[in-house]
């Protein structure tokens, strides 16, 4: 519904309706007496000027930064302390009629904007891996991806294709043809001696069909390069194979071989690789394109691209034959079946690849380690194994929280983790000898969940200290969703250098920096969280003192008046934060799920996701299996209409 109030808003403007009169005579008031002082065109503070909001669709076109004013305004963050507070009838008054405006613009379902996405360089990898059963390190082709949406790198805006990543991808089909060449086993897979058809042949025959009389002029070469050819790019495209590509690449490969490779001993052979060549450059590969209806509603998506979405979602590659039969013979869009399909991928060994995926790129930990800026001066037993180690306590102890415990909230409070020697040795951690992972008791030292692990606090360090205010930051942007706005431009910037006397003055050079009213509000958010994990140093090693003398006050007052004093008590704190952890992870689920950023009209689905979690124990699977039925996820919205993402 929200959608053709902003198309009509668009083409009629000066259109005033007596909604948007009642909205000027109830909301303009409250606004001009509590917000707009700072939250104007000349101010902006937060990145907000409520003065813009004239009529109702301009509110409905800024719904996700509108449904952040009341939870702050309902939670008495806004208007800050040193203001007049809003009276409980206007407070009252002002959020019911947003909720109203907004719940009334969310009663249409939508979809969000149809994208089209390039594989990511992890994707490639995984597909490559499961089509050919080749190992394919992507880094060494591409050009480095950036991330989007929630921070991840499969989402569609940053996955460009350029000139110099055309030519790294017929380089890599290359390189990975060449391997397969040299493995006859892998390679007798793809061209068999005497090929029998697969489901995909009789999918193909049955969805598609033949290609008529043409079939009944084929000599032998023909027909087996069909045999071969159809299945392999059948796979390779998801199961999206229409007839004009079939005569396109018959063709190609009629090309090749006939015109001199025929008369070579391996020429049928050479001429297969080269038609496989050409179908691992091919757009229909690369990308995970749907269909694009022209018209103005949304629509279900097909079984075989909700195989796929699915298949990416949950493993980052390419749907497996169980799953393609699936989509071919029954109906995915049944709840029955979606569901059956996603318990068993995510009962699957290919399901790691979900953590090794999500996990660093939500934490924001895989950036941070790989561009490795710790200070090596300062920290010389900072090595690439102890960085490589960090980075596989996330995964291995997301993994096993999302796949064996299953209640997500020992994300963020536990009295264990999964750590090797090289950790534990690090972490001062006796008695864990012998190669690999395993689960460890840790609350005697200090630490349990996400906070206490090596990966998070080096990602939230600068190069040579801590930084609380990194830290604090960190909490309120990747666990609880909350991310204080960027900072006053006239405001500078605290020391990031690494001597030791930052460290020891730290608090106070923090006291003096709150002590500006521009600053006081942000700060009182980050600080108490970063001070409590300042019995961490910059690589996450525990300690009680700065230098051996100066005991480490990590005490502090959170914005609710609880007080704590370390890294138990946060993480006790964080755990009574369980609607803001909900329906954070929610949207970082989504945004990974579907490779876009979150919009206004995808709070139906995070609200049903954070219901989810809430009330079955923040159970991981009830939650996917909420995700992969949600509307967004099974529908589309064709290119057409795509009047909107994220703000």
């Amino acid at each position: 519904m929200w959608l053709c109030l902003l198309v009509g808003w668009s083409m009629h403007a000066s259109a005033d309706t007596k909604a948007d009169k009642h909205w000027r005579k109830i909301a303009h008031p409250i606004l001009a007496k509590h917000c707009t002082s700072c939250h104007n065109a000349a101010d902006k503070k937060a990145g907000i000027d409520l003065d813009i909001y004239y009529y109702i669709p301009s509110v409905i076109s800024r719904g996700e930064t509108w449904l952040r004013i009341i939870d702050q305004i309902e939670s008495g963050e806004m208007p800050p302390p040193n203001k007049p507070r809003m009276s409980q009838v206007e407070k009252d008054s002002l959020i019911n009629l947003v909720r109203s405006i907004l719940d009334e613009a969310l009663t249409d379902p939508d979809p969000g904007p149809g994208v089209i996405r390039k594989l990511s360089h992890r994707e490639y990898a995984y597909t490559i891996k499961d089509l050919l059963d080749v190992e394919f390190d992507a880094r060494q082709y591409f050009p480095k991806e950036g991330s989007g949406g929630e921070g991840f790198d499969n989402q569609s805006r940053v996955l460009y294709m350029t000139p110099l990543t055309m030519e790294r991808y017929y380089m890599a089909a290359d390189s990975i043809m060449r391997s397969l060449v040299k493995d006859p086993i892998k390679w007798r897979k793809v061209v068999p001696k005497d090929y029998r058809p697969s489901i995909f042949r009789r999918a193909i025959n049955r969805f598609y069909g033949w290609f008529g009389d043409e079939q009944l002029v084929w000599k032998k070469p023909k027909k087996r390069a069909h045999d071969i050819i159809m299945p392999f790019a059948t796979k390779a495209f998801r199961g999206f194979l229409a007839a004009e590509d079939k005569v396109e690449l018959l063709r190609f490969f009629d090309d090749i071989y006939f015109t001199d490779l025929w008369k070579t001993n391996d020429g049928f052979q050479q001429a297969i690789r080269i038609t496989i060549k050409r179908i691992l450059v091919s757009p229909l590969f690369l990308y995970r394109s749907e269909v694009n209806l022209p018209i103005h509603k949304p629509y279900a998506i097909s079984n075989l691209e909700l195989a796929t979405r699915l298949s990416y979602f949950l493993w980052s590659s390419m749907p497996d034959d169980t799953l393609l039969q699936v989509a071919y013979e029954e109906d995915l869009h049944d709840q029955a079946v979606l569901n059956r399909e996603a318990r068993r991928m995510l009962h699957s060994p290919k399901f790691k690849r979900f953590s090794t995926s999500f996990a660093p790129q939500w934490l924001g930990v895989e950036e941070a380690l790989s561009s490795n800026e710790v200070d090596k001066e300062k920290f010389p037993e900072f090595s690439e194994d102890l960085s490589a180690s960090m980075k596989q306590e996330v995964i291995d102890y997301f993994h096993h929280v999302f796949t064996d415990r299953k209640d997500l909230m020992e994300l963020i409070d536990s009295d264990y983790t999964l750590i090797d020697p090289t950790l534990a040795e690090h972490y001062g951690i006796p008695n864990v000898q012998g190669e690999g992972f395993r689960k460890v008791q840790v609350a005697d030292h200090g630490r349990g969940g996400i906070l206490g692990m090596g990966a998070v606090l080096t990602a939230t360090s600068l190069p040579g200290r801590t930084s609380p205010v990194l830290r604090g930051q960190w909490v309120l942007e990747q666990i609880l969703g909350t991310p204080p706005p960027p900072p006053p431009p006239d405001v500078p910037e605290l020391s990031a250098e690494g001597s030791d006397a930052d460290e020891l003055d730290l608090r106070a050079l923090l006291e003096q920096h709150r002590a500006s009213p521009n600053c006081a509000g942000c700060h009182a958010k980050m600080d108490p969280i970063g001070f409590a994990m300042e019995n961490f140093d910059a690589i996450g090693r525990w300690r009680q003192y700065y230098r051996g003398e100066i005991s480490i006050d990590a005490s502090g007052r959170l914005t609710d008046g609880t007080l704590i004093d370390g890294p138990a008590d946060l993480r006790t704190a964080l755990s009574a934060e369980e609607e803001k952890f909900a329906e954070n992870f929610a949207r970082k689920i989504m945004s990974y799920a579907l490779g876009r950023g979150i919009a206004f009209a995808d709070t139906p689905t995070i609200r049903a996701m954070k219901k989810a979690l809430l009330e079955n124990d923040f159970e991981s699977e009830t939650m996917i299996l909420t995700m992969v039925n949600s509307y967004p996820f099974k529908h589309r919205r064709s290119d057409m209409t795509d009047l909107y993402l994220k703000e």
